[in-house]
């Protein structure tokens, strides 16, 4: 296993103890995106979770591991988390299913509908601060305080094999990809994808897509540590928020598996979207349309390769929508 802690045999692992809880979701082709583009685009589904994003493998993987190792009693207390609103679902979902009590911390800038889904889930949402990383102070104190356990956003090495569920299913619904296109924030989906596609299919690329303002995994990458950046207000919020002043397994891990690495601009995230509504007929966040945006806004050379696109996250109000359309000039 490599020192960030994630390995093929760690994924394998994750799939046995998520099966059942975590939707196997399809991988389709998009047949309008493929005759833009000339080549084949894939749409891995991930907007079919119970919660509407890859977030609930990581989550489910790690509470069923430390179950698996420590008993339930040992979650007795309940977990904790801080989210920009897809891992807070998650872990809100993935605790209910094993009867564990959950508190969620979210910035003051989540959207009211990812709180609401939340606290829909039974599990207690608490708005803290300004940023991601106020948020995860309140965290800090109720496991100092209150015994509860921290399910993490993306560090931690069962959360990253976890979402490297995803590449263990794209290598075998299309054994010949030639690359694969991701959201990239804290680094926990493209870290856990990358690990598995690389073992089984070296040749195929992992293009990591991060925002161009207030991406802290662009900015840590070229500092070659963690670096804090100030939040903004994006489309796709859900790539918003820090790595973690002291992370310990992404950075190492998306510096290992990543070929290449774009930012992408607020407009192209707005036409992304609305091309994925209109051609697909599939409303998604702006997180999840940061692929083909990418392709878009860089020109990326696809043509005649076999390309996978990570569609997660659905929690889109019609407020944003509106935002979105505006930005796109439709």
């Amino acid at each position: 296993m490599s020192h960030h802690g994630v390995s093929l045999e760690a994924i394998h692992q994750a799939r046995r103890r998520i099966a059942g809880q975590v939707v196997r979701t399809p991988l389709v082709r998009s047949a309008a995106l493929s005759a833009r583009f000339e080549a084949e685009i894939l749409l891995k589904l991930e907007t079919c979770q119970p919660t509407g994003a890859f977030k609930l493998r990581g989550a489910t993987n790690m509470i069923a591991a430390l179950i698996e190792r420590h008993g339930s009693e040992a979650l007795a207390a309940g977990v904790v988390t801080a989210s920009t609103g897809n891992h807070g679902r998650a872990v809100a979902y993935a605790a209910a299913q094993q009867g564990v009590p959950a508190v969620i911390c979210l910035s003051r800038l989540v959207p009211p509908d990812k709180v609401a889904a939340i606290e829909a889930l039974g599990a207690e949402a608490r708005r803290v601060g300004a940023s991601q990383d106020e948020a995860f102070e309140e965290v800090e104190r109720l496991v100092s305080e209150r015994g509860m356990t921290l399910i993490p956003p993306f560090d931690d090495p069962l959360v990253a094999a976890g979402q490297g569920t995803i590449g263990l299913e794209l290598m075998e619904d299309c054994p010949d990809l030639d690359r694969v296109i991701v959201g990239l924030s804290g680094g926990g989906l493209l870290g856990g994808i990358g690990v598995a596609v690389k073992a089984i299919r070296p040749e195929c690329r992992v293009t990591g897509v991060s925002l161009s303002r207030g991406a802290a995994m662009w900015e840590s990458l070229q500092a070659g540590y963690p670096v804090a950046v100030e939040e903004v207000e994006s489309l796709g919020d859900s790539l918003g928020g820090g790595i973690g002043r002291d992370n310990r397994c992404t950075l190492a891990l998306v510096r290992e598996v990543m070929d290449d690495h774009v930012q992408v601009s607020e407009r192209a995230i707005a036409r992304a979207m609305v091309a994925i509504l209109e051609h697909e007929k599939r409303l998604v966040e702006g997180a999840a349309a940061v692929g083909l945006a990418a392709i878009e806004e860089h020109g990326l050379a696809v043509r005649g390769r076999k390309v996978a696109l990570i569609l997660s996250g659905n929690a889109v109000s019609l407020e944003i929508l509106d935002r979105a359309r505006v930005l796109a000039g439709r």
